[in-house]
């Protein structure tokens, strides 16, 4: 009895085999794809932060405080989402300010009043963009030499 049942599930199995499974496809993917409509910040133009002479006593990140001037010419509809993003060195003491090339002396950038962290996009309505403010900054518990000072960075407008 025991060899009829596993004869029977052995015939079964080689049954399996022989016949193939059949698969009708029943799933259909489309799409189209299309380019985000242009974007651009300041015209192509750069963006011009002037600090004229700061004494290097009065840097406290506060004083000196500036509005970093700059348009947007989006012509995005509705179906489109936009970010900000700003690129450029990062402070080793603080992730929304930019390193310049004086030791211990950064520019924090401030987005409505937050900290614009470098790297990290933001959502934004192109039609009423964020204030942007920028102020000089120091390393705490360092002390600043005197110098000229400059940093570069980038601002990014991004479909999403």
């Amino acid at each position: 009895m025991r060899s009829v049942a596993g004869m029977s599930l052995l015939l079964s199995f080689a049954l399996l085999a022989i016949c193939p499974s059949q698969a009708v496809e029943n799933m259909s993917f489309s799409g189209t794809l299309i380019e985000p409509p242009p974007c651009l910040v300041n015209n192509d133009k750069d963006i011009d932060v002037p600090f004229d002479r700061i004494g290097v006593n009065s840097v406290d990140g506060v004083k000196h405080r500036r509005q970093v001037d700059y348009v947007l010419d989006c012509t995005a509809g509705p179906a489109w989402s936009m970010v900000l993003t700003l690129l450029g060195p990062v402070a080793a003491f603080e992730p929304a300010t930019l390193q310049t090339n004086i030791a211990n002396l950064g520019i924090k950038i401030y987005q409505n009043g937050e900290p614009f962290e470098l790297g990290t996009p933001i959502a934004v309505d192109p039609l009423n963009p964020p204030l942007l403010e920028a102020v000089p900054v120091k390393k705490p518990g360092t002390e600043l030499t005197e110098g000229t000072f400059e940093v570069t960075a980038t601002l990014l407008a991004d479909y999403q």
